[in-house]
């Protein structure tokens, strides 16, 4: 299955947990895993705290520190995006969550996201159930 999320914003963080679940109530796999694939080099998906917006501020905040916009990348010469590809390297382009019960295994404050680097955009979301 495929989740199309249209990005606003050069960068942000966006929740795709609702989407995410929907596919696996759909598959009505029982027990199982679930993978999330950015099929991008310039986002990557995350698993992170969804009910504090601040979150992931502080993690583009924190990226952006880490990582500025623009630091002589050779890159950039070409399409003025290397910290975009830095950055989705880090984060990495997948999760996996176990599936139990027919629900996704996640922690209580957790929740599925795609992180724009270069946007806005549209970007494909891949999402596999494999049964156990």
């Amino acid at each position: 299955m495929q989740i199309t999320v249209k990005t606003r914003k050069q960068q942000e963080i966006i929740d795709i947990t609702r989407e995410v679940k929907k596919i696996v109530e759909k598959s009505k796999i029982k027990e199982g895993l679930c993978m999330v694939y950015a099929r991008h080099a310039t986002c990557a998906i995350i698993i992170n705290e969804n009910y504090d917006p601040a979150v992931c501020e502080d993690i583009l905040n924190t990226l952006n520190k880490l990582i500025p916009l623009h630091a002589n990348y050779k890159h950039d010469k070409i399409d003025n995006n290397a910290h975009a590809h830095i950055k989705a390297a880090i984060l990495g382009p997948s999760e996996i969550i176990p599936i139990s019960e027919g629900k996704l295994q996640l922690g209580r404050w957790q929740g599925i996201a795609l992180t724009e680097f270069d946007g806005p955009r549209e970007r494909e979301v891949i999402v596999e159930i494999v049964s156990k």
